[in-house]
């Protein structure tokens, strides 16, 4: 399946922002926690940004389908075969975690958000990231 020009650089942009963000793990022991925090937050909001939005043009070009919200376009990527099964329930968490670390003010909050988006988020939006570039290598 061949992937358009715009899709391939939206996808290339999502997997720059990817190895940035899972760059942040090797930073653990250079940082103080408060700012490795702070750096895995802004690289989870521009990763997530970036993949739900690929996800939207792939669903529109390869599959003919529109999606306007991030859980909207997560959801149909889903629910039409291109994560497994165990990424389901998932999604609505990672979208909320990304609806919450916009307000993170309290280093709690930003410890427990660092772990959801290491343990959680991190693998979907890997999968995702794996999947468009499987499908988009496919021949017609």
């Amino acid at each position: 399946m061949a992937c358009g020009e715009r899709l391939l650089k939206k996808l290339a942009q999502t997997e720059r922002a990817l190895g940035k963000l899972e760059q942040v793990k090797d930073l653990k022991e250079r940082l103080e926690e408060e700012i490795l925090y702070e750096v895995c937050v802004k690289r989870f909001e521009y990763t997530f940004k970036t993949s739900w939005k690929t996800v939207r043009l792939f669903l529109l070009e390869q599959k003919g389908l529109e999606c306007n919200s991030p859980m909207d376009c997560f959801k149909s990527f889903y629910s039409v075969g291109m994560l497994e099964k165990g990424f389901g329930n998932n999604i609505p968490r990672v979208v909320r975690l990304r609806n919450e670390v916009v307000h993170i003010y309290d280093f709690s909050l930003a410890e427990k958000a660092y772990t959801s988006i290491m343990e959680t988020a991190l693998p979907l939006l890997r999968a995702v990231v794996r999947k468009i570039r499987e499908e988009c290598q496919k021949e017609d």
